[in-house]
Formats: C-alpha cells, sequence, structure tokens
C-alpha cells in the first residue's frame, strides 16, 4: 500500500455515499487497524444535491485530514465525475457508474465503467445498495482494506434487517471487481 491512500466518493445525496466512507474508514481503521479518517461534504439538499466523501488511509499518522489528490474515485453521476476527475492522481483508478455516467473524460488512468445503480435494482430491486456493491467493486479491485474487514464494516453500519441484502450486495461487487480485473486488457467498461 502507499504511505497515504486517497479515496473520493462521489455523486448525488440519498446515494449512501457518506455512510460508504464510514464503512470504509471503520474497515481501515478498526478491522485492518490502519490509521484513517473520513470527511464528507453535501448540498443542502437532502436528496439529489451534490455529495462526496473523502477517506484517507495510511499506515503511519495522518497529518491532514482531506483528500489532496484521489488515487480513487468512485462517481456515481455524471456532474461528479466532471468535478472530481480533474482531481484524480496520474496513477489513479477511476469507477463511474455507466448507469449515469455517459461520458468519460478523456484520461489515462485506468478506468472502470459499470451500471452499478442498475444492477443494484436488477439484482436486488432497490437502488440502496448501490453503494455497498461500489465498495465491495472498490474493494475488490485495488484491496485497499481486506475483505474481511470490510464486510465487518459493513454488517456492524447496516441496519440488522437489511444485513443480508447488504452482505450479498457487498460480495456482488467482490464478483464484479473480479470480472473486470479481467477485462482491463481491453478496456474494462461494460455498459
Amino acid at each position: 500500500m502507499k504511505e497515504r491512500l486517497e479515496i473520493c466518493l462521489s455523486g448525488s445525496g440519498g446515494q449512501g455515499l457518506i455512510l460508504a466512507g464510514i464503512i470504509l474508514a471503520e474497515a481501515a481503521g478498526i478491522y485492518d487497524e490502519k490509521e484513517a479518517v473520513q470527511t464528507q461534504s453535501y448540498g443542502p439538499e437532502a436528496r439529489g444535491g451534490a455529495s462526496r466523501s473523502e477517506v484517507v488511509i495510511s499506515e503511519e499518522a495522518i497529518d491532514y485530514p482531506k483528500v489532496i489528490k484521489s488515487d480513487i474515485l468512485l462517481a456515481l453521476t455524471q456532474t461528479a465525475c466532471d468535478k472530481y476527475v480533474k482531481n484524480l492522481n496520474k496513477d489513479g483508478i477511476l469507477l463511474a457508474d455507466s448507469t449515469l455516467v455517459t461520458e468519460l473524460p478523456d484520461i489515462p488512468n485506468k478506468t472502470y465503467l459499470f451500471p452499478i445503480t442498475e444492477t443494484a435494482l436488477k439484482k436486488f430491486d432497490t437502488k440502496l445498495v448501490t453503494n455497498i456493491i461500489s465498495l465491495g467493486i472498490i474493494v475488490g479491485l485495488t484491496e485497499v482494506v481486506s475483505r474481511e474487514a470490510i464486510q465487518k464494516a459493513v454488517c456492524s453500519r447496516v441496519p440488522v434487517k437489511a444485513k443480508e441484502v447488504n452482505k450479498k450486495a457487498l460480495l456482488l461487487g467482490f464478483d464484479i471487481a473480479k470480472d473486470l480485473k479481467k477485462k482491463i486488457g481491453k478496456q474494462a467498461i461494460e455498459k
């Protein structure tokens, strides 16, 4: 792992990005025993406004809690992709939801495009697990935290009645990541 890994989870309010950031930070900080900090920002709208969650993970003490240059960018909307891709490291990874991101920027980074929201609807009949599927894909692609840690963090944060569906959503994310990794040589874009 890099000395300092910076992750930006972006989209719109109601997509569960703040919760996803908290889960990822807890997976790193509590279960993998790394240093981790999570910050967030969102528009005044309860749903539909801009939303961003940032997570910094390090083996050393974190002296600045904000993302300077993203190593991993999750973009669940076109607006988020357009706004935050400029801050993506040249060696960074972009994971974009092709359900809502239809125009990819011309960047030399590793780009993964997958219909995350659409898959959540098809497989689970709800968009509410889009954030958890996304975490599964990120962890599956990057191993930023261990699978065990993210599973424990998800189970400790989601409501009891939603635990099973979220566990399944996370595992689906791992499977999607495995398929995307196989396609990287062929450009990992699935529409």
